[in-house]
């Protein structure tokens, strides 16, 4: 499984990317807003400097027209832009459009395998169905996942990728990676979150402790020197 940072933030996005976990970068308008840029397109530009992967610029308009003069002018910030739409009857077209023209496109806002079967067909890169949020009215985002894996596995003429997004915790994360999903996005403290576990502290607290009572110091002491 990928995984992308759903951030605007590039500061947590370099340190996320430091570490070589990272595969990609997910954005949208309120996580822009949240950033404090004065320019989205310099945003954008900065990213796709840090992460060689599928970096998601979303469009702002609704409209047909709009929406695709605005894809195709962000798809030229950097070939690794996914210009993302919304998953609407004007934002399928605009994929159809930029996929034809070699542009990745992340359709958003998915809540329905009906709705990702569309996106697939309309040639979309990635389909993004939100998870936390169908969970927060009393839905199971969970089963969605599985539903789109399902069906998208008995096509192999479908290439979208299933880019499960609204991810809130590691249970999202690691059930997806279960039903095969191929992306999760996620906020940084999510994708840090997942190397927690009190097992893990309790035993490195114990090996520091045995450590220090032995009195030694690694980087003290001289190599061996062998035959």
């Amino acid at each position: 499984m990928k995984f992308f940072a759903d951030t605007a933030d590039i500061a947590e996005i370099r340190d996320l990317a430091a570490t070589g976990l990272l595969d990609g970068v997910t954005t949208n308008p309120s996580l822009v807003a949240k950033s404090g840029r004065s320019s989205f397109v310099e945003l954008i530009a900065d990213i796709c400097e840090v992460v060689d992967g599928p970096v998601s610029a979303e469009v702002a308009a609704i409209d047909f027209e709009t929406m695709l003069k605005e894809g195709r002018h962000l798809a030229q910030i950097a070939p690794n832009v996914a210009v993302k739409v919304p998953l609407t009857p004007a934002g399928l077209k605009v994929c159809r459009t930029l996929a034809n023209e070699g542009t990745m496109v992340n359709v958003t806002l998915c809540f329905s395998a009906a709705q990702a079967i569309l996106a697939a067909k309309a040639g979309a890169a990635f389909v993004s169905p939100f998870v936390g949020r169908l969970d927060d009215i009393g839905q199971n985002g969970l089963n969605l996942i599985a539903e789109i894996v399902e069906i998208y596995n008995q096509y192999p003429a479908f290439t979208t990728e299933v880019l499960v997004a609204s991810v809130r915790n590691p249970i999202h994360v690691v059930e997806s990676a279960r039903m095969g999903a191929h992306v999760a996005t996620m906020p940084p403290a999510v994708i840090r979150s997942l190397a927690n576990h009190p097992l893990t502290d309790k035993g490195l607290s114990q090996f520091v402790a045995d450590w220090q009572k032995t009195g030694q110091d690694i980087l003290s002491q001289e190599l061996p020197k062998r035959g």
